[in-house]
């Protein structure tokens, strides 16, 4: 059983799975989630459905806010699992002034599975033909960027345990013998 406060983003683009394996690690780790798409404004939201990429410009806001929410768990001690495709280094360097410690749980995968899969979701706005976009604007996390990186095609269940062990390995003392 874990037990330091631990703040993890689990990243990548749209259709590879992030908010699934987010809630499965909350859950298995006690922890709150938050589901990086909820906090899009309206505009951003009817942007996208549209058809439309966002802008670095868009994601302002709405990367500040995730921010101040990892920043308030923080001051709080408390751990946090936030679901956001954090594409950019410059993205993730400013989700990271919330949180200095913050782990990225990259989940990747092939352009044909993820365009399937968004293919395949009813009740999201983000349309298959904004992958690409995404895609071309990924920057892989690298050395130095405290990243754990998953293939999307790993059970949810065993992304969940990837991850939980190497958070143990990251901060062995946070094991109890329970």
């Amino acid at each position: 059983m874990l037990h330091a406060p631990f703040r993890v983003v689990v990243m990548g683009v749209s259709g590879c799975g992030k908010s699934t394996l987010g809630r499965l690690l909350a859950a298995r780790m006690n922890l709150s989630f938050v589901e990086g798409d909820d906090l899009h404004s309206a505009v951003n939201v009817a942007k996208m459905a549209a058809g439309q990429p966002l802008t670095d410009e868009d994601r302002a806001d709405w990367l500040q806010a995730l921010s101040q929410g990892l920043r308030q768990a923080v001051t709080r001690d408390q751990g946090l699992v936030v679901a956001c495709s954090a594409l950019k280094k410059s993205y993730r360097d400013l989700l990271r002034q919330g949180a200095a410690d913050l782990l990225f749980v990259h989940v990747q995968g092939s352009p044909e599975v993820l365009k399937q899969r968004m293919q395949q979701r009813t009740a999201h706005y983000m349309p298959p033909t904004l992958l690409q976009s995404q895609l071309a604007i990924l920057e892989l996390p690298q050395a130095g960027e405290s990243a754990l990186t998953l293939d999307m095609l790993t059970p949810p269940e065993q992304q969940c345990e990837q991850v939980i062990q190497h958070l143990q390995t990251l901060c062995p003392d946070s094991v109890s013998a329970a």
